[in-house]
């Protein structure tokens, strides 16, 4: 009875959460919106680690949730799979999908970094429906780490389609590694490399 009404709760948070997310005063600028979000998930990575198979997967479900209200995952596929992006009209959803889930699994960790790290925002530049928020990661110990995020406007809400750490685009990235791959293999080749990455990490 515990654990039911344990994933009820858990349900109904990460409903009121995307929620949130969802209903984001048009107003809201870029950067406020960046800085909603990223306060929701330093909320949930700073209730501690804890050993209960239960709580990491309902605190994981939240994150992918979190990320889902805010990510432009097609924009982020589309611009990762660069010129053969109109050639797979057919099985473009179906790369979203796998696209989506390879993404979430393989940097949720990362956030991790975030529960004693404090988030600066420095600037945010502006361009019709173009944005660019620069921030960066004050962590307790080492350098800070830059942090770029690119975003276009969809309906009232700005959405992240690309994120530079470092001065490493992570869709740029992942262009020239899925061209690498789609030079020499196939699509299904592709789609099959995603998903066994995914689910070596939990996913």
């Amino acid at each position: 009875m515990r654990q039911r009404i344990s994933s009820v709760r858990r349900r109904i948070v990460t409903f009121a959460l995307v929620w949130s997310a969802l209903t984001t005063p048009a107003a809201a600028t870029p950067i406020e919106q960046v800085k909603e979000t990223m306060d929701q998930v330093q909320g949930i990575v700073r209730e501690g680690p804890s050993g209960s198979d239960s709580y990491k997967n309902g605190r994981r479900e939240l994150l992918m949730a979190i990320l889902a209200a805010r990510f432009d995952f097609r924009e982020m596929a589309m611009r990762s799979l660069g010129q053969h992006w109109g050639r797979l009209a057919e099985r473009q959803q179906e790369f979203v999908s796998v696209f989506k889930r390879f993404v979430e699994n393989s940097y949720l960790s990362k956030f991790e970094s975030l529960r004693e790290a404090k988030v600066v925002y420095l600037r945010e530049h502006v361009d019709s429906n173009l944005a660019r928020i620069d921030t960066k990661i004050v962590p307790d110990r080492g350098d800070d780490i830059p942090i770029h995020y690119s975003l276009h406007l969809v309906g009232s809400e700005w959405k992240i389609y690309d994120v530079v750490v470092e001065n490493i685009s992570l869709v740029g990235n992942f262009r020239s590694q899925f061209h690498r791959v789609l030079s020499t293999a196939t699509f299904d080749d592709l789609l099959k490399r995603l998903q066994q990455k995914t689910s070596a990490r939990g996913g």
